[in-house]
């Protein structure tokens, strides 16, 4: 084989290596996409693939943003590494106290850095026919090792959490970006 055709196969695999991951995180999102369809129509929990360790429950909407998440069940590594997820420890959407989800700030949540006071979100879940709607009330930075993230307060509340700050070279520090919603009403 020559050095040119070797070059070549090489060239290729890299890029087909390159091109692997965002075809896969398209088709897992479509896939995603697909579960919260089925799961919204019949409440059923729904797995986008055999092996997923989670399922499509929320779906998570700021039209001034122009964001329409689907929210996972979980907020392991795994579960984040395809979208924003619902803490299994807080509440579903209409129940006293929090909806805690969080997802990573430089893919899913990096539209936190622009949201201000006062801005609404929606949100839609599989446990329930009704939308809930939700006006940003606070916003603050919290060391993670220092505060735990209350959602037992007994508010009607939704909390959005990512690593702070959100133009950090490396990832994984204490600090946290919260934002604070409250429940304004539901249709």
């Amino acid at each position: 084989m020559n050095r040119s055709a070797l070059l070549a196969i090489i060239g290729l695999s890299a890029f087909a290596y390159g091109a692997y991951i965002p075809i896969k995180a398209e088709v897992a999102q479509y896939m995603i996409q697909s579960a919260w369809n089925v799961a919204n129509k019949t409440s059923f929990q729904v797995k986008p693939w055999n092996w997923m360790d989670s399922h499509p429950v929320m779906r998570l909407k700021s039209a001034k943003h122009n964001q329409d998440l689907i929210v996972l069940e979980g907020d392991t590594g795994n579960v984040l590494a395809f979208g924003p997820g619902r803490n299994i420890q807080s509440n579903h959407p209409g129940n006293r106290g929090t909806t805690l989800i969080s997802a990573h700030r430089d893919t899913h949540f990096n539209f936190l850095e622009n949201i201000a006071l006062g801005d609404r979100l929606e949100v839609d879940s599989i446990y329930s026919q009704d939308n809930y709607h939700y006006q940003v009330s606070d916003i603050k930075i919290i060391d993670s090792d220092k505060i735990d993230i209350d959602i037992n307060n007994g508010t009607s509340e939704l909390k959005l959490v990512t690593c702070y700050p959100f133009n950090a070279a490396i990832a994984g520090g204490p600090l946290r970006y919260v934002v604070t919603a409250n429940l304004v009403k539901n249709s």
